[in-house]
């Protein structure tokens, strides 16, 4: 071999090794897409600050003994591990990552995002976090490979935007529309309206059209196999359902509701009452009615084992009870004892 053969044949080694190590850049830093119909959370967590996500036998939570600090650990509460510091709300879950909303001044160990806020996507081990979005947020779901959520605009209003999983594609949905994004179900978000009526929305994500699927006066409709849950405006925010196939409404409680969530066969639901505010629940259908715990909670989050509440305006201790056993609340010890050795 001449030479000159030598230094072409240098040139195309060089020339293949390049190409495949800039290949090798992109494809590593390439966000793999989901199904469309990937849901990041079930809507009634989402309703209720989406302090807990249940993903591929983990469950994601913001940790309130540790300042809402992001944790992840079995759905029985063993195998409990801190993620990273930071006040975390609005947990998905999708493919390989996490995305939440947070406001706090820690958002990893790295240190490198201290006094951030906004939405971010991580592993799901918490490792490598990347701000996808730099503002305030009020609710947020992710619909397939988009994540759709309110921007609060302090100096003038609420938006509907969406950004690409893989940080691309930002764009506004609706500039002035208070739209919540938080039921998400095959290509489709099921809203309340907030201006001109409550009717019920449904939001074409393929192309962000919407439609009025139901003239009904409602409020945080949650859906689950066919019906539409929700709180009645008109009738003192009482619990109803809305069949979507037989266009029929259902009263299931006529006790005045502030707060709820769906999850299979039960609703937990928040009571509103000068006298005996309790949370409850029932099955969907509105029978077995019973107390869960007399007082006024909040943030009712549910997982295939625990649904989890706090005392209004008190953010631990943290209650919990069986999802489908018997009624047996008690404290979410082992929230607290990861948190207090986080701290040692």
């Amino acid at each position: 071999m001449t030479s000159k053969q030598k230094n072409i044949l240098i040139i195309i080694i060089t020339a293949v090794v390049l190409t495949a190590l800039i290949a090798l850049v992109i494809w590593s830093g390439r966000i793999p897409l989901n199904d469309e119909n990937t849901v990041g959370n079930t809507a009634g967590n989402l309703n209720n600050k989406g302090y807990f996500c249940e993903y591929d036998g983990r469950v994601y939570f913001a940790n309130a003994y540790d300042n809402y600090a992001l944790y992840s650990m079995n759905p029985d509460e063993s195998d409990i591990k801190k993620l990273h510091g930071g006040n975390t709300s609005y947990i998905n879950a999708g493919g390989d990552y996490l995305y939440y909303v947070t406001t706090s001044t820690d958002t990893g160990d790295s240190g490198s995002f201290r006094g951030a806020y906004g939405i971010y996507r991580s592993n799901l081990n918490g490792k490598n976090v990347t701000g996808m979005d730099r503002c305030y947020v009020s609710a947020m779901q992710l619909c397939g490979n988009y994540l759709y959520y309110q921007k609060v605009d302090t100096k003038t209003s609420i938006s509907l935007e969406k950004i690409k999983i893989d940080k691309k594609d930002k764009q506004t949905v609706d500039p002035d529309t208070l739209i919540n994004p938080n039921c998400y179900v095959n290509g489709t978000i099921y809203y309340n309206g907030t201006k001109e009526n409550h009717y019920l929305y449904a939001l074409n994500t393929a192309n962000d059209s919407a439609r009025v699927v139901w003239e009904g006066n409602l409020w945080y409709p949650i859906y689950q196999s066919g019906y539409v849950y929700y709180m009645d405006v008109e009738n003192n925010y009482r619990l109803c359902r809305y069949s979507l196939n037989d266009n029929v409404v259902e009263v299931l409680t006529n006790e005045r509701v502030d707060s709820f969530n769906v999850y299979e066969s039960y609703i937990y639901y928040q009571t509103n009452s000068q006298t005996a505010p309790a949370l409850k629940r029932m099955y969907t259908d509105g029978s077995a009615q019973e107390t869960v715990r007399d007082g006024i909670y909040q943030n009712i989050n549910i997982t295939s084992q625990y649904v989890y509440f706090n005392t209004f305006g008190e953010p631990t201790p943290v209650y919990r009870t069986s999802t489908y056993g018997s009624v047996n609340v008690t404290t979410f010890e082992s929230g607290m004892q990861a948190a207090l050795k986080e701290m040692k």
